[in-house]
C-alpha cells in the first residue's frame, strides 16, 4: 500500500512539491490506527494511497471531505483487494484511472494525476508471494508497465512514479539478502527489471540522497519483533525521470509513522 502526499511550498523565489508514498495496507484498518489524526497534522496537500482494499462507498470518506480534500478512487473489481486512491487539497489538472492494461486495471493498480507539466503516477505493483501464477503475472505486469512508461515519456517527459514496487532492488535494500535470494520481491529477474527500468532514464530519489544501509519501508507482519529489530525491506519508491533530476531537493523514509506494515517515504522537488 501506498500513500503519496504532495506539498506545495511557495515563497517569492521557490516553489516546491513534497511527495509522500505510503502503502496503508487497507484504508479502513489505517483509519482505525490513527490515520485521520495524522492527516489532521496537515502532512501534505496531496495524498496517494495504494492497497486501499476498499471502494469509495465502503469508506467513511466524509472525514476526508471535512479535512478539505477532493478524493479520487480506483478500486479493484474484487472486493477487499488492491486499489488506489488520491486525497488532494489541490485540484489536479487531469485525472486518469488506470493505464489501459485491462489485467492491471481490473485490480485497480494505477492512478494518474497531472499537476502542471508534471504527471504523478500512483502505482501498486503486484506481489508474487502467492505462488507461481501470481509471479508470472507480476513479470508480465512489469514488462507492460515499462513499455507503457516509455511511450508516456514522449508526451509527458516529467514523470514521477511512486508506490509499492514489491521489489527490493539491491543487497543494501534488504536486511538478509543471502537468506532471501529465492524470495519473491528479491528474485534475480525482478532485480534485473529494476536495473533496466532505472537505466532507461529514471532516478531512485531516495538513493540519490541516501547511500547508507539499514533503511527500510516494509516489515513482515508474520514476525511481530522484526520491525523493532529493523529487519525490513525497502520496496517503496518515488522515482523520477531525468528531466526532473536537477530539481530534486531531498528524500527520506518516515519509519516512525505506523498505520501499516509499511511506512511513508517522501521526496521534495522544485517545480
Amino acid at each position: 500500500m501506498i500513500i503519496c502526499l504532495i506539498y506545495y511550498l511557495a515563497d517569492s523565489k521557490i516553489n516546491a512539491m513534497r511527495i509522500i508514498s505510503y502503502n496503508v495496507n487497507g484504508i479502513r484498518a489505517a483509519m482505525n490506527k490513527g490515520f485521520i489524526d495524522w492527516l489532521k497534522t496537515n502532512p501534505a496537500d496531496v495524498i496517494c494511497l495504494q492497497e486501499t482494499k476498499a471502494a469509495k462507498d465502503n469508506v467513511d470518506h466524509k472525514q476526508f471531505t471535512d479535512l478539505g480534500f477532493h478524493h479520487y478512487w480506483f478500486s479493484a473489481q474484487k472486493k477487499g483487494y488492491s486499489g488506489v486512491a488520491v486525497l488532494t487539497k489541490i485540484k489536479p489538472d487531469n485525472v486518469e484511472l488506470g493505464s489501459g492494461h485491462s489485467a492491471s486495471d481490473d485490480e485497480g493498480r494505477v492512478l494518474q494525476l497531472d499537476f502542471g507539466d508534471i504527471r504523478l503516477i500512483n502505482a501498486y505493483f503486484p506481489s508474487g508471494t502467492a505462488g507461481d501464477i501470481r509471479q508470472t503475472f507480476k513479470y508480465a505486469w512489469l514488462d507492460e508497465l515499462h513499455t507503457y512508461l516509455d511511450n508516456l515519456k514522449k508526451k509527458h517527459p516529467k514523470l514521477i512514479l511512486c508506490g509499492d514496487y514489491n521489489i527490493a532492488h539491491n543487497d543494501i535494500d534488504i536486511h538478509d539478502p543471502k537468506g532471501n535470494k529465492k524470495s519473491s520481491g528479491f528474485l534475480p529477474e525482478e532485480r534485473a527489471w529494476m536495473d533496466k527500468f532505472l537505466a532507461s532514464g529514471w532516478t531512485d530519489s531516495f538513493r540519490h540522497f541516501h547511500p547508507e544501509p539499514h533503511r527500510y519501508s516494509w516489515w513482515s507482519q508474520r514476525f511481530p519483533t522484526v520491525r523493532a529489530q529493523n529487519k525490513g525491506w525497502r520496496i517503496d519508491y518515488i522515482n523520477t525521470t531525468d528531466p526532473l533530476k536537477k530539481q530534486l531537493v531531498g528524500a527520506d523514509i518516515y519509519h516512525d509513522v505506523k498505520h501499516s506494515d509499511h511506512c511513508p517515504i517522501y521526496l521534495e522537488i522544485k517545480i
